[in-house]
């Protein structure tokens, strides 16, 4: 009887042991082909997730963390090739925007050495021009200066209660004679009343330049530029908004990117840094507030600020600013 338990226990044994080597085998197997195959996806970057059927726990178990760091490296790839995207036509932009202006001063000094016996009157004009091209230089830089602030937290915000309504009055009147000159109509909504909110007076003069900025640079066929305010119950809001072609949705959100302009819109007629939105989405984002845009080409296209109305809905959805 005791031989037959050992013999029992011996082939017990034995099972055991060849069901561990099969079992061994097997996640060795598994393993080599989780080690080749994220090679392969790694060598060729593709966008490819690790699919093997297992019976072993941890090796299924393995395969979920893989799998998690394969999309996040996927999405790693994805935004450095969105960035360098981003740089290469940032870097056209810049060019384009800094060489056509200084190409025209050029050439309006050249008109000026070449025209030695022009009356006053006709240097004082090419002169006014070289004049006001440098200043579309200087402003350019004075974009990517700011944005550089920005980005770095060197801008310091310091929000106090101000009346909304009368800062877009006299914003949308520094305005009114550009506006004018180049036949836009001008709607103005903005009540008698104050609509009062908790903002850097400063940042808030430069959101809704940028905007009337954008306005009378793509919404110029549309021949109306409107600036509305209202209390929007958590949030005071200002609203500026053209009948120009508008934006297609693919592109509601890039716009907002750095340098980032619509291609068709890109012309003598219509030059942008692409600097001024995502200058006035990041001021507002910091103050608490937002912007939203809705467009319908050539019916409505309005970019929507919304500003916090207190210093606890700033410093619910702001980064941290000085309060005075």
């Amino acid at each position: 009887m005791t031989i037959g338990i050992l013999s029992g226990i011996v082939v017990l044994l034995a099972v055991v042991n060849y069901a561990q080597f099969r079992a061994k085998r097997r996640r060795n197997a598994s393993l080599k082909y989780i080690r080749d195959k994220l090679n392969g996806i790694l060598d060729e970057r593709t966008h490819e997730r690790l699919l093997h059927v297992t019976a072993e726990k941890e090796v299924r178990e393995l395969l979920v963390g893989v799998n998690r760091l394969l999309a996040s490296n996927h999405e790693a790839l994805s935004e450095g090739n969105r960035m360098r995207t981003s740089i290469r036509r940032m870097l056209s932009n810049v060019s384009h925007d800094l060489k056509t202006p200084l190409t025209v001063v050029l050439g309006y000094l050249e008109t000026i050495r070449h025209r030695r016996q022009a009356s006053p009157e006709e240097t004082d004009a090419l002169l006014a021009k070289v004049e006001a091209k440098a200043a579309e230089v200087l402003a350019l830089i004075g974009r990517f200066f700011d944005l550089a602030k920005l980005e770095s937290g060197d801008w310091l915000l310091e929000p106090r209660r101000l009346d909304l309504c009368e800062l877009s009055r006299a914003t949308v009147l520094n305005y009114y004679d550009i506006l004018t000159d180049k036949g836009f109509e001008v709607a103005i909504d903005i009540p008698e009343s104050p609509v009062y909110a908790f903002a850097d007076e400063e940042a808030v003069r430069r959101i809704l330049d940028n905007l009337l900025s954008n306005a009378v640079r793509y919404g110029y066929e549309g021949g109306i530029v409107g600036l509305a305010v209202r209390d929007g119950g958590d949030h005071a809001v200002a609203e500026v908004w053209d009948r120009g072609r508008g934006i297609r949705e693919t592109e509601r959100e890039r716009i907002f990117e750095r340098l980032y302009t619509l291609d068709d819109t890109r012309s003598s007629s219509a030059e942008g840094s692409g600097l001024g939105l995502t200058i006035a989405k990041r001021l507002a984002e910091r103050m608490g507030g937002g912007i939203e845009v809705d467009s319908r080409p050539y019916e409505k296209t309005a970019f929507a600020v919304r500003f916090a109305k207190s210093p606890i809905d700033l410093a619910a959805g702001g980064e941290e600013v000085r309060i005075s």
